[in-house]
C-alpha cells in the first residue's frame, strides 16, 4: 500500500509518573503548536492532584535511588544518553517543530543534550570529592563532610529550550541522588513528554523523575507549597511567577535555585545552555554532613593518628 493510501498514525502523548503513562487526572488536553501556529499534537493538562501524584511516586522512589552508590547512578544515567542516542531523529523532529529550528541547528541541540547527559553521569562518583573532604579541627577529633541528596525536587524546566535545557535542569538533580517532579515547558513539552518514553525503557527507577505538562503556574504553585518537597528550581518562572513560588515555598525553608535574570519578554531562559555547565546544579540540591569522631591511642608510647 502506498504511503498515499495510509492514515496518519498521530501519537498520544502522555504524563510520565511513577514509571507509568497516565492521562491527566483531570482528563483535559491542549493544543501544541509549532512555531508558525500549526498543530502538532494533544498534550494532557496535568492537574493539582497530578502534582500530588508525582511527588508521592518521587518520595517513594527516593529511598532507593539515593541509596544506590553514585557509581550504579552514572551506569544508569549513561543508560539513558545510549537510549537517547538510538532515538535521536524523533527528538531532532520535536526539537525543530517545537522550537522553530532548521534540522541541523535541531540536530546540534539534541547532540549537546545527549553529551550533556554523558557529562552528569560522569559526574556522579566524583562531586562527592569536590563537595566534601576532611576538615581542620583544633582538637583530637576526625572531621569529615560528606554531601547527601536533599530529597524531591521541583523542577521547572526552561520556557525556551526544549530539551537541551530540559537536559540541563534534570540530569543534575537525579545524579547527585535526588527525585524529581519536573514541569515541561508549556509551550513545548513534547520533547520532554518523549523523554519519559525514554527513561521508562532504560533503567531509571519508577518515580525517580516524574514528566508533567500543561500551565507551568497552575502546577507549580502546589509543587511550591508542598510540604514533602524539599527544593524547588524556578528555573522555566517568569519573575511574577517566581517571587510567588519562592515565598510559598519558605513555608517548610526549601532549598530554591533561582532563575536567571529575566529577558524583556518576562521568560527567564536568558542562560546560555550550550555553554560549559559547570557544577554549580550539581552542587545546588545537596546537603552537607559532618561527622566528628574521635582520634585514638596507637601503640604503648601513646602515638595518635
Amino acid at each position: 500500500m502506498s504511503d498515499q493510501n495510509r492514515l496518519g498514525v498521530f501519537k498520544t502523548y502522555k504524563l510520565y509518573v511513577g514509571g507509568k503513562f497516565p492521562r491527566s487526572e483531570s482528563g483535559r488536553v491542549y493544543e501544541v503548536t509549532d512555531s508558525k501556529g500549526q498543530w502538532l499534537a494533544n498534550a494532557p493538562k496535568s492537574s493539582r492532584k497530578d502534582a500530588r501524584d508525582a511527588v508521592v511516586a518521587a518520595r517513594k522512589a527516593f529511598g532507593g535511588w539515593s541509596g544506590a552508590t553514585a557509581y550504579n547512578r552514572g551506569q544508569v544515567l549513561y543508560r539513558v544518553a545510549e537510549m537517547l542516542e538510538g532515538r535521536k531523529e524523533q527528538f531532532v523532529r520535536e526539537v525543530a517543530a517545537s522550537e522553530g529550528l532548521s534540522k541541523s541547528k535541531a540536530a546540534a541541540a539534541v547532540d549537546a543534550a545527549i553529551d550533556r547527559w554523558v557529562w552528569y553521569a560522569g559526574w556522579t562518583d566524583k562531586i562527592g570529592q569536590i563537595a566534601g573532604g576532611a576538615n581542620p579541627v583544633a582538637g583530637p577529633f576526625f572531621n569529615l563532610s560528606t554531601p547527601e541528596p536533599t530529597g524531591v525536587v521541583a523542577v521547572l524546566a526552561p520556557q525556551k529550550s526544549s530539551f537541551l535545557g530540559l537536559v540541563s535542569v534534570i540530569a543534575p538533580v537525579i545524579a547527585t541522588g535526588n527525585t524529581a517532579v519536573v514541569v515541561a515547558s508549556a509551550d513545548a513539552p513534547l520533547p520532554a513528554l518523549s523523554l519519559g518514553e525514554v527513561l521508562a525503557t532504560s533503567d531509571v527507577p519508577g518515580g525517580v523523575v516524574n514528566i508533567l505538562s500543561g500551565a507551568t503556574a497552575e502546577i507549580a504553585a502546589p509543587l511550591a507549597a508542598h510540604q514533602d518537597i524539599n527544593a524547588i528550581d524556578l528555573t522555566g518562572a517568569d519573575a511574577a511567577l517566581a517571587k510567588e513560588l519562592e515565598i510559598a515555598a519558605a513555608d517548610n525553608l526549601k532549598r530554591v535555585l533561582r532563575p536567571q535574570p529575566v529577558d524583556a519578554d518576562g521568560t527567564s531562559d536568558s542562560e546560555d545552555w550550550s555553554a560549559s555547565p559547570g557544577t554549580h546544579r550539581l552542587t545546588a540540591f545537596l546537603e552537607t554532613k559532618t561527622v566528628w569522631h574521635p582520634t585514638g591511642a596507637l601503640g604503648a608510647a601513646g602515638s595518635s593518628y
